[in-house]
């Protein structure tokens, strides 16, 4: 691949349409809510919808979702299904965003109760 400015090889289509798929998932609140959610601690389906907010079929079907693409692992525990996320590199990019959004967001709140 050629070097593109400041020396950074382009990354492969294959790798590309990859990372777009998986922000595609992280593109829903629900799905992005669930990975921050899983990224603090494990749970099963049930504590995600308590956590969440959302209807314990949505949450599963959210959960497969993401299993499918990899960004969520999952393990049984008698019968429970226990769901985690065992990529610390996802983990990473979510918390910077979110902590970076929550950190502009800030200022403007402050401003709010000045009113």
């Amino acid at each position: 691949m050629a070097a593109a400015g400041g020396g950074f090889e382009d990354p492969s289509p294959d790798v590309l349409a990859q990372a777009a798929a998986a922000f595609g998932l992280l593109a829903s609140p629900a799905r992005l809510h669930i990975v921050w959610a899983l990224a603090r601690g494990e749970s099963d389906v049930t504590g995600l919808a308590e956590r969440v907010g959302g209807a314990l079929p949505a949450v599963s079907q959210h959960l497969t979702k993401l299993k499918l693409a990899g960004l969520v692992r999952s393990r049984r525990e008698g019968r429970r299904q226990v769901y985690y996320v065992d990529d610390p590199d996802i983990v990473e990019v979510v918390h910077l965003l979110v902590a970076r959004l929550s950190d502009r967001a800030a200022p403007a709140r402050r401003r709010l109760h000045g009113l």
